[in-house]
């Protein structure tokens, strides 16, 4: 059950960084993180903490809720 909401969390991160207009490597130097930070999260190597995804919600301009809807 849980695995299947974060592999959608993980897709919904790739579509609106995309539509953003954001590579991966930019997402992970804004967070903070190493260049291939966002591109594991997205493929589901690493799950990320809720201040991680606070701050991605944050620099994407979107707000949380709209993973879960």
């Amino acid at each position: 059950m849980y695995s299947k909401k974060l592999k959608n969390i993980r897709f919904k991160i790739y579509q609106y960084r995309i539509n953003n207009n954001i590579s991966a490597y930019e997402l992970s130097l804004k967070l903070g993180k190493n260049k291939g930070y966002i591109s594991d999260v997205e493929n589901g190597k690493i799950n990320i903490s809720l201040n991680t995804f606070l701050n991605i919600c944050e620099i994407l301009k979107i707000n949380p809720n709209d993973f879960f809807n």
